[in-house]
């Protein structure tokens, strides 16, 4: 079952062999054999704990009763060995529980345990990120009251943004919070769409809330952040009574059944204490550190799930017996074959493939780029790494979760008919899929931000150096046998995207916003496309000259007698064929919506809203 979650030689060579781990001193423990073994370690816990409470927990679901959630029954057992492998902070403090393992680490860990239940790990990932904030804007008596306990998984944590009328414009939220002679503060008002909101598997919940002090400006600088705890906390660290935030709905989902989506009331039936966390009236700049470790995090939610799918794909296409091969002709002599011989079935698990590859390395690198920032004591590369992870924040939540929902809509093709029913796994993959491509800031607003913020960024100099990083990969690979074509052709996308670049910024200056913004998930998907290339060009420049050494050759013929005889010259084919196919077949197309752009449309724009359809 292992191999039908993710691809460990897979995951080997972007850790060991392409991007790499960083070798700074406070990462000195964490080598090679370590980082393998952490890997196989949570490995092992997402086969044999994780993923059994997958199928389950999408069955059950969770349920309300009285004020009480309960998670599905299997995830109780699996929290528990979770929480006692301290697999929660694995990049944290070890001051406050955690492991401080560089994130490249900790991504080729998580990567297992949310493909194998998305729904049970999304618990994890809102009670990071909600400490992460306590950990960065809280008082030193915050931190001391909930820091360990929620490292460690004994308390959860959520993200108490969205209202009914204030979903992707925050700055309409009507929470209030009322000032007590105490320092504390009264919450009052209904919260929605609150992932990991109410569970039984924590002794607490603490919910990091946005809300407008009375008096404060209107629109998001009036915003400040709360810390709300279910249950109030003594000084000495102890619970004390109930905080009426109270779960008064659950969302029926079309997936991610096994997580509870909550709607959530504060001082409705008595008050909700919060205290201030971070300074008055900066809550949005304070929560937007959980905003972008969280728009991350969904972005390998996505890429995990369609890992899975591509998996299990795989493995079906490499059994299922069906029809006579395409070369049989009227011969009855033939037998039928698996449908992995068929061509539109390997041109979907290549497709699948390519974009599962694509994602992981440019995942991976991210990570790496974090790390850079967080251990180099060079002010200059801290800020260099930091602007490229900002550069590819929205490309992963947005680009990797839309190609995810492709890669899992492909898995069920693959499968045929089976593949839309429940009787097996790639048709829950791709319901729990689809939501990444909404919360935390739907893929319309990652394209705006790419767009209106992140290309302009330090005049641009921030995009720019996120292009010289790709120059960097093409300018190597036109000087390695076997790839030299490929960089050629990669090399003529980007003198395009720079243009297209350029066209951007006169339109903008011309004041052509409404234009501009018409293409901005065009833009989304052609950089996308292009940081997909980059890393696949970027994966056949390494695995060229090793094919070459082990092959002896890299003529078809040599590598097609070798291949099934020698896995090492099976992978490292296979690495520079996806990115053949990729660039010969995908980039095209790719080409053709900067063709568009250039051309600037203006139907968007220029509709009336009359001529969409009347009642």
């Amino acid at each position: 079952m292992a191999q039908l979650i993710s691809d460990r030689r897979d995951v080997d060579f972007v850790l060991h062999e392409q991007v790499g781990t960083v070798e700074y001193e406070k990462f000195a423990e964490f080598d090679k054999r370590t980082i393998d073994l952490i890997v196989t370690e949570a490995r092992n816990l997402a086969i044999k704990e994780i993923l059994p409470t997958q199928k389950l927990g999408d069955e059950e679901g969770c349920t309300l009763e009285n004020g009480a959630v309960k998670v599905p029954e299997s995830f109780h057992r699996a929290y528990k060995i979770f929480k006692e492998g301290e697999w929660l902070a694995m990049t944290d403090d070890p001051d406050w529980g955690g492991q401080g393992m560089p994130k490249t680490v900790a991504l080729a860990a998580s990567e297992y345990m949310i493909g194998a239940n998305p729904s049970f790990m999304l618990y994890a990932g809102m009670t990071h990120g909600a400490a992460r904030l306590v950990e960065s804007f809280g008082t030193k008596e915050q931190k001391e009251l909930y820091l360990e306990n929620m490292f460690s998984g004994k308390w959860g944590g959520t993200m108490l943004l969205t209202e009914s009328d204030a979903g992707s414009d925050v700055g309409a939220l009507i929470t209030t919070a009322t000032k007590n002679d105490d320092g504390t503060y009264s919450i009052k008002g209904t919260k929605i769409f609150i992932s990991s909101g109410d569970n039984d598997l924590v002794e607490n919940i603490i919910h990091p809330v946005l809300a407008r002090i009375d008096g404060a400006p209107v629109g998001t600088k009036g915003i400040s952040l709360f810390l709300v705890p279910k249950y109030r906390v003594n000084d000495d660290g102890s619970l004390g009574d109930f905080n009426n935030v109270e779960c008064i709905g659950l969302e029926e989902k079309m997936g991610i059944h096994g997580n509870a989506t909550a709607t959530l009331a504060l001082g409705q039936k008595g008050e909700s204490i919060g205290t201030l966390l971070g300074e008055e009236n900066k809550g949005m700049s304070a929560m937007f550190v959980m905003m972008n470790e969280a728009r991350a995090f969904v972005g390998l939610q996505g890429f995990s799930v369609a890992s899975a799918s591509y998996m299990y794909a795989l493995d079906y296409a490499k059994s299922r017996i069906q029809g006579r091969h395409m070369l049989a002709g009227k011969d009855r002599g033939y037998e039928n074959v698996r449908i992995i011989e068929h061509p539109d079935v390997r041109r979907q698990l290549l497709t699948m493939k390519a974009y599962i590859d694509g994602m992981r390395s440019l995942l991976y690198y991210n990570a790496k780029c974090l790390d850079i920032a967080d251990g180099t004591e060079d002010e200059n590369e801290k800020a260099e790494y930091s602007g490229l992870a900002e550069v590819l924040t929205p490309i992963i939540k947005g680009y990797i979760t839309d190609r995810a929902l492709e890669v899992c809509s492909h898995g069920v093709q693959v499968y045929g008919g089976y593949g839309y029913t429940k009787d097996f796994p790639v048709e829950q993959l791709m319901r729990d899929s689809r939501i990444f491509l909404i919360y935390e800031g739907t893929n319309g607003i990652q394209a705006i931000d790419l767009m209106g913020r992140k290309l302009n960024m330090m005049g641009g100099k921030v995009f720019e150096n996120y292009l010289s990083k790709i120059k960097e990969t093409i300018a190597n690979a036109a000087k390695i046998e076997g790839v030299e074509v490929l960089a050629e052709k990669v090399d003529r996308v980007m003198v395009k995207f720079e243009k297209l670049v350029e066209e951007i910024k006169e339109r903008s200056k011309a004041g052509n916003v409404l234009n501009v913004f018409s293409f901005a998930h065009p833009f989304l998907e052609v950089t996308g496309d292009l940081s997909v290339a980059w890393m696949l060009l970027w994966r056949a420049s390494v695995a060229a000259p090793k094919l070459l050494k082990k092959a002896g050759s890299l003529e078809k013929e040599t590598i097609a007698e070798k291949a099934p005889k020698n896995k090492d010259v099976a992978f490292y084919a296979g690495q520079v064929q996806t990115a053949q196919f990729f660039i010969n077949k995908i980039i095209p197309a790719t080409m053709g919506k900067m063709d568009a752009v250039f051309e600037g449309d203006t139907s968007v724009e220029d509709m009336a809203e009359v001529s969409f359809g009347s009642k």
